[in-house]
């Protein structure tokens, strides 16, 4: 949530409004502060690959999307606080909730169904750590049903999955790292990190990866078993301080991957350094991987952007089909959901 307007009232689609607008200003940072070949994230090694391709459109800010077993992808929209289904690439999405305040992350469950995060609006993410009173929505994937999973967190921006079940968000405004146990146990400021925005778990649940989005931009590992002493993974040079880093989510190997606003760039993590799967996709809010044999497929890389486009990123395709930050989709029962509703 790094450079939005916000508004007050009910929430109705405007492309050709406010949206446009922040779209807009955005692009006009792209073009300003975007990288100059010696100023961006080398390429990746064997990045080389097709040019990313629209797979699907939403007339929203697109937030945050994730895929389930069967290869289906839902979208949190910013403005009209819904939460859409598409069925597959080429597929129209489907509005599968009103308007709910679903303008933060979202997950897949063990079970199918979804954990959407709200709150992600300017007064939510400031007053969060003060006065942390959103919630974390479960939202069936066929009916749209909606009921109230958590309550008594922060502006809800990012969120993650642990194998255990533990679910982390973010919130920007107020520095906070929340956590929901299986049990329902509510802390809205597990851990600190100056502006928290992307978030995921690491492949064995040890650690939750953060990425700061301004001021000084990087990535934070937070020990599980310390979250009073965030650690300093990596940072971003110089030049990238405006590049505004979003979305994060891991491949198959555990790297993290991350989606930038203003810079372009699709980062992915290798050892110490930072290098870029993908450029030229302004805008981009979250990324992640499909799952399952059919629609948004395993192995395949998707994009998500403040212009509502949805895009499959061919450079970033995993081979191996597996990623640990969505090992809870598809019906594992290996995640610890089974003792909450």
């Amino acid at each position: 949530m790094p450079i939005r307007t916000f508004r007050t009232g009910p929430r109705t689609p405007r492309r050709g409004g406010r949206a446009a607008v922040t779209a807009a200003v955005l692009a006009a940072l792209a073009v300003a502060l975007g990288p100059a070949p010696a100023q961006a994230a080398p390429a990746c090694a064997g990045a080389q690959a097709p040019p990313p391709v629209e797979v699907a459109r939403i007339p929203d800010w697109v937030e945050s999307i994730a895929v389930d077993g069967r290869g289906r992808m839902f979208a949190t929209a910013y403005y009209t606080g819904r939460v859409y289904r598409i069925d597959a690439p080429g597929s129209t999405p489907v509005a599968l909730t009103g308007d709910v305040g679903a303008n933060g992350g979202i997950v897949v469950r063990g079970d199918g169904r979804l954990l959407v995060g709200t709150g992600n609006d300017l007064a939510h993410s400031l007053t969060g750590g003060l006065l942390p009173v959103s919630k974390l929505l479960l939202v069936d994937p066929d009916s749209g049903g909606v009921s109230t999973y958590a309550s008594g967190l922060g502006g809800i921006d990012g969120v993650a999955l642990a194998p255990d079940g533990t679910v982390y968000t973010t919130t920007l405004g107020a520095r906070t790292i929340g956590r929901v146990t299986p049990d329902g146990r509510v802390d809205p400021a597990w851990a600190r990190v100056g502006q928290p925005n992307g978030i995921a778990v690491s492949p064995d649940g040890s650690e939750v990866y953060v990425v700061q989005t301004t001021v000084a931009p990087g990535l934070y590992r937070i020990p599980v078993g310390d979250p009073a002493h965030p650690r300093r993974w990596l940072s971003t040079e110089p030049w990238d301080a405006l590049a505004l880093p979003d979305g994060l989510t891991l491949d198959g190997r555990g790297r993290p991957l991350i989606a930038t606003h203003v810079s372009g760039q699709i980062w992915r993590a290798e050892g110490a350094s930072l290098c870029a799967v993908e450029s030229g996709l302004h805008l981009s809010t979250q990324i992640t991987y499909g799952h399952g044999d059919r629609g948004f497929s395993a192995g395949r890389l998707y994009r998500a952007g403040v212009d509502g486009r949805i895009d499959e990123v061919p450079a970033g395709a995993d081979p191996s089909g597996r990623q640990p930050d969505q090992r809870c989709a598809g019906g594992s029962r290996r995640c610890g959901h089974e003792a909450r509703p």
